[in-house]
């Protein structure tokens, strides 16, 4: 898979949880857009102890709706992915490095990334590293610009939405290696073994994966959870 700087491509349709047990089946890697607007109070009902202890430490009141609703909605697509009867019955917790984990289902590998009222959550049958961001969300600072100096052998200026590619790219590629984020920001990608895409969706969110090798990638917009509030 090659990288694309111009390609832009609409929001994908929305689906239901009924849908995801067949589209694992048939793919490598699934990734869900959710709109956390869809979610207007805080329910803690599906955190265990540790989730709850973790939601704690978060300071302001977006960061703890997006914790609860991504943790919520990442237990109800794994639930049908494994077929546990109840998404209470799956635990999230992180790893040394910050990494996201499912107990007792090392098969599973997870990443998040939010911006906005948007949370993108992959799971995937192999290492995997996503990255959103608002098209405008970012100041790009002459840091960033040297980027392009490092990633693309190109003459021509790039200009700002190309440019905030490369950053989703470096950070999707550092939760794929499990690194912080100033390793490698200055450093030059090797992607000679990766397999990697970046894109504009709906004109609005920049988009990067980062996988092993060639893998089916289905994205999806996820509808609204109605157990959500059971």
């Amino acid at each position: 898979m090659s990288y694309v700087l111009n390609e832009n491509l609409m929001l994908p349709f929305l689906i239901s949880l009924e849908s995801i047990s067949f589209l694992w089946r048939h793919n490598d890697v699934l990734i869900f857009l959710v709109d956390l607007d869809d979610y207007d109070t805080f329910n803690t009902a599906y955190l265990n102890r540790m989730e709850l202890e973790s939601l704690e430490r978060l300071r302001t009141g977006y960061f703890k709706k997006r914790y609860i609703v991504s943790r919520t909605a990442l237990k109800h697509i794994v639930c049908s992915i494994v077929g546990e009867r109840s998404a209470s019955g799956i635990s999230t917790y992180n790893d040394r490095h910050g990494r996201i984990c499912i107990l007792n289902h090392n098969e599973l590998y997870i990443c998040v990334s939010y911006t906005g009222s948007m949370a993108a959550l992959a799971i995937s049958k192999v290492e995997i590293g996503i990255d959103i961001e608002l098209v405008k969300k970012l100041s790009l600072k002459s840091n960033l610009r040297n980027l392009s100096k490092k990633f693309i052998s190109t003459d021509e200026p790039l200009s700002e939405t190309e440019l905030l590619k490369i950053w989703t790219l470096k950070e999707a590629y550092s939760k794929f290696s499990n690194k912080n984020m100033h390793l490698i920001f200055n450093k030059e990608l090797d992607l000679s073994s990766v397999n990697y895409w970046t894109s504009v969706l709906d004109n609005k969110y920049i988009f990067s994966v980062i996988t092993h090798s060639d893998s089916n990638i289905d994205i999806n917009r996820l509808c609204k959870i109605n157990c959500y509030w059971d």
